[in-house]
């Protein structure tokens, strides 16, 4: 049986990809022959010759691609914070913007002073942020919020390998972000509240691995997209103790608008908006009541 250099196949892959539009197709090449060989992506350069099956296999999932479905769906999984998240249909997939609300968030955790701090994911989908915080944060109760029920099966699914792994259990509650009373017992005890939420105004065109694969409402908020995140500045308010912060991702058109909505509830302080890796407006973030800081 005649072997086959991986690199060649990797560049075929990375062809094809970018024929069919995808925005990463080396990115997406190597991750997509890392998930066949079952390897990490960094250990590619140490396998130079594959056998004509891996080819195959690799030509599979990259047809898989070209046709637009999400590389998480094909892969299974998406990574946040440092864990593996399963995802599939009916759960939205993170992005790697995330990650810098969740770094975010966690810089905002002195746990001198408050060593089992309490942190609430609103809209949490797959469970990604509220796992990622439990994984970094083995001291934190985490509590995380949904309304789909087949985005909570994720969740569930999630927060049951992540137990398994050793990570600290997290509360899931089945509920809406919008609903008055929605965690009413947590009123004024939370440190930390994160929240993905649905935020893309509903004429927005997306690319078709979102518009065809992720829920649409975890999507789209409303015209201005603003829908849900209104509510989420109020409940937040509600939630936090003094001293306790905030962080919302919103559209990259939206730098002014979520400010604006937290700068308005006179108990929110320090509001400030926070770019992604592009320069493009990516996260608000806001404190209750908080002292000047020295």
């Amino acid at each position: 049986m005649t072997r086959h250099p991986l690199r060649l196949a990797i560049l075929e892959a990375e062809r094809m990809l970018a024929a069919a539009g995808v925005d990463s197709p080396r990115v997406d090449a190597e991750l997509l022959a890392a998930h066949v060989l079952g390897v990490a992506r960094s250990r590619l350069p140490l396998i130079p010759l594959v056998d004509p099956p891996v080819v195959d296999a690799l030509h599979k999932v990259v047809v898989q691609r070209t046709s637009r479905i999400p590389l998480q769906h094909i892969t299974g999984t998406a990574h946040l914070g440092g864990i593996d998240l399963e995802v599939g249909p009916g759960v939205f997939i993170p992005r790697p913007e995330t990650e810098l609300l969740l770094e975010w968030g966690l810089s905002t955790l002195d746990l001198s002073v408050t060593p089992a701090p309490v942190v609430v994911d609103l809209c949490t989908g797959s469970g990604a942020l509220a796992l990622a915080v439990a994984h970094r944060v083995p001291s934190a109760s985490v509590h995380a919020v949904e309304r789909d029920h087949a985005a909570l099966a994720w969740a569930r699914r999630n927060a049951e390998i992540r137990g398994g792994a050793g990570d600290t259990p997290i509360t899931l509650h089945a509920g809406d972000v919008t609903a008055p009373d929605v965690l009413s017992d947590l009123d004024g005890q939370v440190d930390l509240v994160l929240c993905n939420p649905p935020y893309v105004p509903d004429a927005t065109e997306v690319q078709p691995e979102v518009a065809d694969h992720d829920p649409r409402q975890a999507v789209f908020g409303g015209a201005d997209g603003l829908d849900v995140i209104r509510h989420v500045v109020t409940l937040a308010a509600r939630l936090l103790k003094p001293g306790g912060h905030v962080g919302i991702e919103h559209d990259d058109t939206q730098g002014e608008s979520v400010p604006a909505l937290l700068a308005a509830r006179r108990v929110l302080t320090d509001v400030a908006d926070h770019a992604d890796l592009a320069g493009r407006a990516r996260f608000a973030t806001a404190c209750r009541a908080c002292l000047p800081r020295s």
